[in-house]
């Protein structure tokens, strides 16, 4: 791999870190379109699991005085479960059909929370199950879930500090967990190492500026840019199924 392309993987990957942390959900949705430009399938997924690590641990420290520890428990702890399952099952499962699905949902729904503004979903025990469920298992599939729980967490119109600083903490369990599940399937290969400083780094530095740039967007702002995000973000999803 030439220096070029190195280069500029890096600065998209600090790209897709910002606007992670803006939009509140992680950087994943933007770092794995990014990586496949220059990896292979698995091992997007192993170095993914591996920076968003880095990531969410810098979110937590940055925003942590935002943690609701009711979603950490009832959003969270399904999504770990389910990244372990998604993990094992992504080497036996066609991601295209997957990734089609995953693109309506997103366009569907963060369409309807755009056109209706005051449409929210109580902050439930069940609602909040069922988006780490499935968060949590099409992590583990396709190397980012990040768009359906920040979908979820949206619906229950958050504030933004506890909406970045939560989703930081089930993220970091959820990749903790896929981590593991990667190194035992292969995926983080010897080549990729030489990423890894590089990208801790990135992950502090992407974070950090985030955050700046978040104190400058109100609150009613950051909900809309969020749905915006997962909507440009499920068009994206689709388009790469189909195209």
């Amino acid at each position: 791999m030439r220096n070029k392309i190195e280069i500029v993987f890096l600065l998209l990957a600090l790209i897709g870190e910002i606007m992670g942390t803006i939009g509140g959900f992680g950087s994943s949705v933007f770092f794995v379109p990014a990586a496949n430009y220059y990896f292979d399938f698995h091992a997007v997924l192993g170095i993914t699991a591996v920076f968003h690590v880095a990531s969410n641990m810098s979110k937590i420290f940055l925003f942590k005085k935002g943690l609701d520890k009711t979603l950490i428990i009832y959003l969270g702890i399904p999504a770990v479960l389910f990244v372990i399952i998604g993990g094992v099952l992504s080497r036996f499962i066609n991601v295209i059909y997957l990734e089609i699905a995953l693109g309506v949902f997103l366009i569907l729904l963060s369409s309807t929370f755009l056109l209706f503004k005051q449409l929210k979903v109580s902050k439930g025990k069940l609602p909040a199950m069922v988006g780490g469920t499935l968060s949590g298992f099409i992590a583990g599939v396709l190397g980012t879930g990040g768009a359906i729980r920040g979908l979820t967490m949206a619906a229950f119109n958050l504030e933004k500090s506890v909406f970045v600083a939560t989703s930081a903490v089930i993220d970091l369990g959820v990749d903790f967990s896929r981590t593991i599940v990667y190194l035992y399937n292969g995926y983080v290969k010897t080549e990729l190492l030489i990423y890894i400083p590089f990208l801790i780094i990135i992950a502090i530095v992407g974070s950090w500026l985030g955050k700046k740039i978040l104190n400058y967007i109100p609150q009613n702002l950051f909900k809309r840019l969020s749905l915006l995000l997962i909507l440009v973000i499920g068009i994206l999803t689709l388009f790469n199924a189909v195209g």
